[in-house]
């Protein structure tokens, strides 16, 4: 009876919610050459993929994270306008209008040249024995940057609600590990790029040719010994071998080359145990510390704060970190400054400049819109749970109270951050800079040893982004990600629940993707499924991976099924439960078509556009390698595979290239 009165009220609910009228708004670019049933995602975007360029200056266009463009250059606008204008002292306006103009005063800047980081090279250079490393090492990571030492603060995964140390494994510059070992043309040519770029760095700061080349290979052969220590990105899926808790007497003990007690005396952090996710890391670090000369590791440092600092200094350190940066992502110009100095403010005083873009560009009824839409998203995804015929009750009752619990913050904090400690000034851009760093090191240390605060975030609110964050059991969708294709507030609920709903989901069913189901309804790790429905569950997350495994792109390089389980499992359900939720709406129940497109075949249509993108074919190689989601085309191709109202709706028959026999499709939730 309580499982029949649940899917009830979810029906009534989002039918009365639905009765609004809506404009209509046609879907154009359709290419019908291209058969629905054969490869949807190019019968929804080919025309627009063939017709549009990818900017000079971008490695790729369209909708999903290549918004920020057009993101950044709204925030641009916003920061021309307040830099240009006399504005109170210690203002939003005041801050962020001299953070900018301080960037864009590249005369300034290129008369400095590495005159700013003078101190810190120096500081190296006064390296005398391990301690005085490791002391050079704390002070790096109050600037927030980290070379060797990766210390951070957040939640207990076995007890979510306070906040503890942790450290993580660090010290490589490449993308990921495995760029040090692979032999393939594409990462050799990226391994002979880096290796320029560092060889680079030291000429511009005094080395002869020859000898920046040889340092070069000094610090490449540091790199690759510390990326033989590092968990691969499938292996660091694993969360329960990503949590160890040492005591702090322990780590002096068995890693002194360390000294972890002197470490965290230096950074101001006062714990007396710290979870280490990669225990190996620091157990190599501990060697290489003895084993590596001394000039070696300096070297690496100030490799390392070079290459931190670049696009902070001159002309001629942008272009080398820019020729470096094109290998990998295929980008042939350099961004203008304003774009890179709308990105900068954005990521050092993101609150401040996020509170004027809210101003702008996100009414007050765009956040109510969309918070009726993750309730409604949410209450399907109930009767989804209800429905399933692998999960016994008992689990489908906790499984139900966690997907009530959780916390959904939708367009911008309650509580801004405060940046009244950071000095900014129009005439010093690498202090400004600095200081904002050091600020935002104080904050994250501050918490050390606190309750979790619930109510921060951990993206800018101008990002086109959404996340879940499991340990904090919540959801979050930044006023970014709240404009088309993904959410018009005018638009009728075939395009929003194709769009913003898949996306809503998406994001609920991290929760309880090989990851999050790990998770209880109070973000702790700790099991919560009967034996037996877990076993279930792992079968069917092994057939995602499975799936996707055999899924290729350029050709020939296959999607690494594993690494990007967790987003797949989200998009095959995050599809799933959206069109659930549309079904319980006017419209889904409706048959009546607009432009010639039923109900149905709008929500579809709605999913294919929100990952239309087109990217350069060496960012797609960084993407398959490091990206834990699958390339756009398998974002929309393969979850729709699986979804047989798609079938319906399109008439996928066997023979066709999309075709599944109902007993392979993929249902999780």
């Amino acid at each position: 009876m309580k499982n029949i009165l649940t899917c009830l009220l979810a029906v009534f609910t989002l039918a009365n919610f639905s009765a609004q009228q809506k404009k209509v708004i046609e879907i154009t670019g359709l290419d019908p050459s291209v058969k629905p049933a054969d490869n949807f995602f190019m019968h929804v975007n080919k025309k627009w993929y063939d017709a549009t360029p990818i900017p000079s200056t971008q490695a790729g266009v369209g909708a999903y994270m290549f918004m920020n463009y057009p993101q950044r250059l709204r925030l641009k606008a916003i920061l021309d306008s307040v830099s240009q204008k006399q504005q109170s002292v210690g203002s939003l306006e005041q801050q962020v209008g001299d953070f900018y103009a301080s960037g864009m005063d590249t005369l300034t800047i290129e008369k400095r040249g590495f005159d700013p980081i003078k101190p810190l090279l120096a500081d190296i250079d006064a390296i005398k024995d391990i301690p005085s490393l490791m002391k050079y090492v704390a002070g790096a990571l109050k600037m927030n940057n980290a070379s060797i030492m990766a210390f951070g603060v957040g939640p207990d995964d076995r007890n979510s609600k306070m906040n503890i140390a942790h450290a993580y494994q660090t010290g490589i510059s490449l993308p990921d590990r495995d760029y040090y070992f692979k032999t393939d043309a594409s990462t050799l040519e990226i391994q002979k790029a880096y290796k320029n770029y560092i060889s680079t760095l030291f000429k511009l700061t005094g080395s002869d040719a020859g000898t920046a080349v040889k340092n070069a290979q000094t610090v490449y052969n540091i790199d690759k010994e510390i990326a033989g220590s590092h968990r691969t990105r499938v292996e660091l899926r694993d969360v329960h071998a990503n949590y160890n808790r040492f005591s702090v007497a322990d780590l002096q003990q068995k890693q002194p080359n360390i000294g972890w007690k002197t470490f965290l005396t230096n950074i101001g952090a006062q714990t007396d145990s710290i979870d280490v996710g990669q225990p190996k890391y620091y157990e190599k670090l501990n060697l290489l510390l003895k084993s590596v000369p001394l000039q070696n590791w300096k070297l690496y440092l100030k490799a390392n704060a070079l290459s931190n600092y670049a696009g902070d200094l001159s002309k001629a350190f942008v272009d080398a970190e820019f020729n470096y940066a094109k290998v990998i992502s295929g980008q042939s110009v350099q961004k203008k400054r304003g774009e890179v100095m709308a990105s900068a403010v954005d990521g050092y005083l993101g609150d401040a400049l996020g509170q004027l873009y809210v101003k702008k560009y996100f009414p007050e009824s765009a956040k109510k819109r969309m918070q009726e839409l993750v309730s409604n998203v949410q209450k399907a995804y109930a009767v989804r749970i209800d429905r399933l015929d692998w999960m016994s009750d008992s689990t489908k009752i906790k499984a139900k109270e966690k997907l009530a619990a959780i916390t959904k913050k939708v367009g911008y904090p309650d509580k801004w951050k405060d940046y009244s400690q950071v000095k900014v000034a129009r005439n010093t851009y690498f202090e400004n800079v600095l200081s904002a760093s050091a600020a935002s090191w104080e904050r994250e240390l501050s918490q050390l040893g606190k309750p979790v605060d619930k109510s921060a975030w951990f993206t800018t609110v101008s990002t086109v982004t959404a996340y879940n964050n499991p340990s904090a059991n919540e959801i979050v969708f930044p006023a970014g990600i709240l404009q088309p294709p993904y959410f018009d507030n005018d638009a009728d609920d075939a395009l929003n629940y194709g769009g913003i709903g898949m996306v809503i989901g998406h994001e609920l069913t991290h929760t309880f993707d090989d990851q999050g189901a790990q998770y209880d309804k109070d973000g702790n790790v700790k099991n919560w499924w009967k034996k037996e429905d877990y076993a279930k569950f792992k079968t069917k997350i092994q057939q995602v991976i499975d799936l996707y495994s055999t899924f290729t792109v350029l050709d020939e390089v296959h999607v690494n099924g594993a690494m990007t389980v967790g987003e797949n499992t989200a998009d095959i359900a995050g599809v799933a439960v959206a069109y659930e939720a549309f079904k319980m709406t006017p419209e889904g129940q409706d048959d009546t078509k607009i432009g010639g497109l039923t109900p149905d075949q709008r929500f579809y249509m709605s999913v294919a556009k929100i990952w239309r993108v087109k990217m350069k074919d060496e960012y797609l190689r960084l993407w398959i390698n490091s990206n834990p989601h699958s390339p756009p085309f398998w974002r929309v191709n393969g979850p729709l595979m699986n979804s047989s109202p798609f079938y319906k709706a399109f008439d996928v028959k066997e023979g066709d290239k999309m075709f599944v026999p109902l007993k392979n499709r993929i249902l999780i939730w």
